[in-house]
C-alpha cells in the first residue's frame, strides 16, 4: 500500500488577493510561510514538486532535509488572459463571463483548456505513482497546485465527486492510499481511454 499526501502550496500575495495565479511564478508571502510552520504535515520517503517557486518553497519548508523530484506536468494551469487577475478585475470581460457561465469548462482565452490541463496533471501523477512503486516506497508527498489536486481526485478518489467539489485551500491537501494491484488494473483502463479522441464538454 502506498500512502500519498497531495499538498497544495501555501499562500502567495496573489492568492490573498483572489487572483488567478497559474504560470505567474510568485514566491510565498509571509502569511504562507508562517502557516506552514504552524501546522503538521505527513512524513514522506519521497517528495515530488511542481517546478513553480511557490511549490518549491513550500517543499523546502515542509521537508527541509530531503531532496525532491521536480515534475513538470504538475505545474499549475495557464489561465491565459485571466492570469494574475481576480473576478473584480474581470467583471466586464465578456470572455470571462462566458467562462463562468460554462461552469469553468471552456478553455482559457490564450491559455490552457481544462481537459488538456487535466490529462497533463494525470500524466504527472502517474509518473509519481510508478516511481514510488518501482522503489518500493510506502509513503510520498506531492507539493503542487489546487487544480492539479482537483484533477487527480476527480479521476481516482472515492466516493466520486466532481472537479470543483475537490477544492483544497492553500497549505492543505488530501492523504490517499493506493493498492498496487488495483492501480495497475485501473491504469490499463485509463490507457485505453486515453486513445479515444476527446469529446469537448457541452
Amino acid at each position: 500500500m502506498l500512502r500519498l499526501a497531495l499538498l497544495r502550496h501555501s499562500f502567495t500575495e496573489g492568492n490573498l488577493k483572489k487572483r488567478y495565479i497559474g504560470v505567474t511564478d510568485e514566491p510565498l508571502c509571509l502569511k504562507g510561510i508562517s502557516f506552514l510552520k504552524e501546522h503538521y504535515y505527513p512524513e514522506a520517503e519521497h517528495v515530488f514538486v511542481s517546478p513553480l517557486r511557490r511549490c518549491v518553497e513550500t517543499a523546502r519548508i515542509l521537508y527541509p532535509h530531503m531532496p525532491f523530484h521536480i515534475v513538470e506536468e504538475l505545474a499549475e494551469c495557464d489561465f491565459g488572459d485571466f492570469e494574475n487577475k481576480n473576478y473584480q478585475e474581470l467583471s466586464d470581460n465578456l470572455d470571462y463571463q462566458k467562462w463562468v457561465d460554462s461552469g469553468g469548462t471552456l478553455p482559457f482565452p490564450n491559455g490552457e483548456s481544462r481537459e488538456s490541463f487535466r490529462w497533463r496533471s494525470l500524466k504527472g501523477f502517474q509518473r509519481v505513482v510508478y516511481f514510488c512503486m518501482n522503489k518500493g516506497a510506502k509513503s510520498a508527498a506531492v507539493v503542487t497546485h489546487g487544480g492539479n489536486i482537483m484533477s487527480i481526485m476527480e479521476e481516482y478518489a472515492y466516493p466520486r465527486r466532481s472537479y470543483y467539489q475537490w477544492h483544497v485551500d492553500n497549505g492543505c491537501g488530501y492523504v490517499i492510499e493506493l493498492e498496487e494491484d488495483l492501480w495497475k488494473l485501473n491504469r490499463e483502463e485509463i490507457h485505453l481511454m486515453a486513445k479515444i479522441p476527446h469529446i469537448p464538454s457541452r
